[in-house]
């Protein structure tokens, strides 16, 4: 009776809103299997309602004239978007891809689908997915799999967001959004040539998204250009509080400031020399663990040659280290299986979904048949899958530990990175876990960064007939570049990037993705940072190198060095031939180390001194690359562009002075053990 009673109040509810529609789509009403499908099946249904909205009452006036002021100005690539089917919208069917949902019409939207329509953007289909999100390649739809635009059709277009990426790629929207669980909008950007956006977790309201996994769901955004995917976050991040995960605007703000300052900082003193120089103080970070023998030689080429765009535009490029991010794939197939068992029990044609037609109690069973014929093989498999995770027998041995593999992922990105992350107390590097060829820049680990750049896939776009025959294993393996950022909710995007000529073949692309990873709320500098790579670089100072650059800011920073009486920095090597810091108490240094006052009390010891010590502690930083290391990452081993001799990175305080003193002398001591 209550069902009767909610289906008849949402039949009602629909007719009401298709009365007032400002625009509608319409389709004859036929079955789910016949909709008409474009040439590469990106959408499942176009009959999407856009009924005319009112500002919410709660919305001040201020901000309803800003909205209205924005939809009356609305850019062309935000008029016309796409949304995936597992984002609700009005009228249309949400079915995820799904047989089980195919009839399913939900009576409400999506949280960032009203946002995108108060500023005056339509929605102009719900686009093709793999089941669920359960998928690589688009291929496990209820609707047919995703054919990549033309002239890549015999090639995948990746999955899970294959339709949006799809869709955006043949030029029938240049706006669409996705979810992202484990690389679900970066894989299709990488494989299409498009830009896949995911921000950091919790940025964008996910109220009315059917979930896959709670804990790794993120709604992302594809687009032909950098700048429609900043106009389009610009839109939809906003604090919503039917939505529990959602970040408060004043707790974003806040966690978004300090990374944008940090970044303005580093990066104010290079454009004032040299406005070509646009990445000047930037560090960017190459995990060795990423450079995994699968990885496509054309890919790993063109991620050389990233690095040397980013180097050449005045960026320091510092080698890095993830240790547990080797165990983050079989982490995530652990845990977002797990997730999705316990997500899907609802679907059952009683509650949700569509029944098979037999009779309740049926072969003395309720509702397994319909699950049964509802339900691919690609979602049987991660609920048996998941099931078996959370069962009391291996639930001590699989579930809980994969959740404390995942804590130490969210370390290793919270170690390397410059800025903390704001939700997280900062980490200290684990030494014993590092690489050796990893060069330390203190006692307490390697130098930090401020973004992380990898590639996206680890090889090129398969055909659809090799992924036929590949094994789900096989499937999973082209995630493993795009899962940490998952796991550890902090933003990532795809950018495309030309492949060298020599290995361009014919029928594959000529482009490759390559991924930039940010820390927790750094999403608007991340989107800055891929604008500058996706536009040529200017004119201005064209003619000066980075190194030049950096001779000329010290040279005019060296009043600043006088003035704090310190001598020069000599242009030595901290780095030992073996790989470790040398001694920074040489004899002779020990012998002239003048300290002018010492203060003790309660524990605490506050020195000022000056002196040789000074001069060899605070050495300009230079990369010592192993030979292993040089072998792959040429560009790691070239003399770039870094902050040494910046008299602001010398103490000027008799607490900074003393800190130095005791991480020294802790250091010698540990040396000479």
């Amino acid at each position: 009776m209550l069902q009767r009673r909610a289906q008849g109040a949402t039949r009602i509810y629909l007719a009401q809103e298709k009365a007032c529609c400002k625009l509608f789509y319409t389709t004859d009403s036929q079955p789910a299997e016949q909709q008409p499908q474009d040439g590469i099946n990106s959408f499942i249904s176009t009959d999407v309602s856009n009924p005319e909205l009112e500002f919410p009452k709660c919305l001040a006036q201020e901000d309803a004239i800003s909205l209205a002021k924005t939809s009356s100005n609305l850019q062309p690539s935000l008029q016309s978007i796409a949304v995936k089917d597992n984002i609700a919208t009005v009228g249309s069917r949400t079915t995820c891809g799904s047989g089980i949902l195919r009839e399913y019409r939900s009576p409400f939207e999506a949280g960032v689908v009203r946002s995108l329509r108060l500023h005056g953007s339509l929605v102009c289909g719900k686009t093709n997915m793999d089941e669920f999100g359960m998928g690589s390649h688009s291929t496990h739809s209820f609707f047919g799999p995703v054919s990549n635009a033309w002239p890549l059709d015999k090639l995948s277009v990746g999955g899970s967001s294959g339709g949006s990426a799809a869709a955006v790629a043949s030029g029938q929207c240049s706006v669409a959004l996705g979810t992202d669980t484990g690389g679900s909008v970066r894989l299709p950007a990488a494989y299409t040539g498009i830009v896949g956006f995911k921000p950091s977790y919790g940025a964008i309201s996910r109220w009315g998204v059917i979930p896959y996994a709670n804990s790794m769901d993120t709604v992302g955004i594809l687009a032909s250009d950098v700048s429609s995917i900043k106009k389009a976050f610009w839109r939809i991040r906003r604090h919503d509080p039917r939505d529990p995960t959602s970040v408060a605007d004043k707790a974003w703000d806040r966690l978004a400031s300090g990374q944008e300052n940090s970044f303005r900082r580093r990066k104010k003193a290079g454009m004032r020399l040299a406005p070509a120089l646009d990445m000047f103080g930037i560090r960017i970070g190459v995990p060795l663990e990423y450079n995994i023998a699968e990885l496509d030689s054309g890919i790993r080429q063109a991620w050389r040659n990233c690095l040397d765009m980013f180097q050449d535009r005045g960026a320091t490029i510092v080698s890095i280290s993830l240790p547990n991010t080797r165990h983050a794939l079989s982490t995530y197939y652990v845990l977002a299986p797990a997730e999705a068992a316990s997500n899907l029990s609802k679907y059952d044609g009683v509650r949700y979904g569509t029944r098979d037609g037999s009779a309740d109690g049926s072969d003395g069973s309720l509702y397994s048949r319909t699950r049964g014929k509802g339900f691919g093989e690609e979602v049987k498999r991660r609920i048996l899958l998941g099931s078996y995770t959370l069962s009391s027998e291996a639930v001590d041995n699989y579930f809980l530990k994969a959740q404390k593999v995942r804590r130490l992922v969210q370390q290793d990105f919270d170690r390397v990175f410059a800025t903390p992350s704001g939700l997280r107390p900062p980490e200290q590097f684990d030494l014993k876990d590092l690489d050796e060829s990893i060069p330390m820049s203190s006692k307490l680990g390697p130098t930090q960064v401020d973004f992380i750049v990898c590639p996206t896939a680890p090889t090129l776009p398969p055909t659809l007939d090799a992924v036929s025959k590949q094994t789900p294993v096989d499937t999973y393996m082209n995630d493993v570049f795009t899962v940490p950022a998952s796991l550890a909710g902090i933003p990532a995007i795809s950018i495309p990037f030309t492949l060298p000529e020599a290995f361009h073949s014919q029928g594959k692309p000529a482009f490759a993705g390559m991924q930039i990873i940010g820390q927790y709320a750094s999403d608007n500098t991340l989107i800055n940072i891929a604008n500058i790579m996706m536009n040529p670089r200017r004119t201005e100072s064209q003619g000066q190198s980075a190194e030049t650059v950096t001779k000329e800011y010290h040279k005019q920073n060296s009043s600043k060095q006088e003035q704090n009486q310190f001598p020069p920095i000599k242009e030595e090597n901290p780095v030992s031939e073996e790989g470790g810091l040398q001694d920074p108490f040489p004899q002779g240094d020990r012998a002239n180390l003048r300290i002018r006052k010492i203060k003790i009390g309660f524990g605490i010891r506050k020195m000022q001194t000056k002196g040789p010590l000074i001069r060899k502690y605070f050495q300009p930083y230079r990369e010592v690359t192993s030979k292993r290391e040089s072998e792959h990452f040429e560009p790691l081993a070239r003399n770039v562009p870094t902050d040494k001799g910046n008299p602001e990175r010398l103490p000027k305080t008799d607490k900074e002075v003393s800190k130095v003193l005791e991480d020294s002398l802790g250091l010698w001591k540990l040396q000479n053990r």
